[in-house]
């Protein structure tokens, strides 16, 4: 969660970052401001330069203009980084991280009308991989490298899923953390993106077709925005449905019950 400055520092950077560009401008820009974090995380001397407010902003901007130009970046990327470098920041780190968001975002957008299928794509490439247990022993293998990790996971999901979501996929290998950790992270990321919202639904059996219809219309008045279901079957919860929807949760689990019970009783 950013604070003070660095929220600040994001909400100037977004008109920059969003401003009407063609679907392929979005995809540059996102992949160039991706590798940029790399960068910055790379290098934590550059990192700290660009992040010292003791340092002129210009100067700054200057800085960063010798190191990306050159044609190494296009003038959007340049652009949003040298001003991104002229912001205060409450730590340095945040800088990397709000480049980061900013590419994840514009990746979401270069996939246009489509850029709603994004959010259920990826939910779907974290399921496979929880399923699949050598699949996850590989992408945590600390013995393979990133782009042996990468091939893998292209070959199990070609022609399944839309590029940006491939292009996304393939960053959430760049993190310290788990993959299907940064995959969940993305999925509420492109679903903003769009303006709609993600409800986590866990459940002791599979849904029909016209329970997750009530469920998705429901949801939808209830939150005045489009809604996407991910669900997740986990048996330990006896019947009924707990759902997390932003930082509401809606539990009407037989097990939750059963819990309450307990505790009146006790009590």
């Amino acid at each position: 969660m950013l604070r003070g400055a660095s929220a600040e520092a994001k909400a100037t950077l977004d008109s920059r970052a969003r401003s009407a560009r063609s679907l392929a401008e979005n995809a540059t820009l996102g992949e160039q401001l991706l590798a940029v974090a790399r960068l910055l995380r790379a290098e934590p001397a550059l990192r700290r330069v660009a992040t010292d407010a003791s340092v002129e902003g210009d100067a700054k901007a200057g800085l960063i203009g010798n190191v990306l130009g050159g044609g190494k970046v296009g003038d959007a990327t340049l652009d949003v980084v040298q001003e991104a470098v002229r912001q205060r920041w409450t730590s340095s780190r945040d800088l990397p991280d709000v480049l980061e968001l900013l590419g994840i975002e514009a990746v979401v957008r270069s996939a246009g009308a489509q850029g709603s299928k994004i959010s259920d794509e990826l939910f779907q490439v974290s399921q496979l991989i929880d399923a699949n247990p050598d699949l996850r022993s590989a992408l945590s293998d600390p013995a393979r490298s990133r782009e042996s990790k990468s091939e893998l996971l292209s070959g199990l999901l070609y022609g399944k899923v839309q590029e940006p979501t491939m292009r996304l996929v393939t960053q959430a290998l760049e993190g310290v953390g788990s993959v299907t950790g940064a995959l969940e992270s993305y999925q509420h990321i492109a679903a903003a993106v769009q303006d709609e919202l993600i409800a986590r639904v866990h459940t002791a059996r599979p849904l029909g077709a016209t329970e997750l219809s009530r469920l998705t219309a429901a949801l939808g008045r209830a939150y005045a925005t489009t809604v996407h279901l991910h669900v997740v079957e986990d048996p330990a919860l006896i019947g009924g449905l707990r759902v997390e929807i932003g930082d509401d949760v809606i539990d009407g689990s037989v097990t939750t019950k059963l819990d309450n019970a307990r505790r009146r009783i006790a009590g």
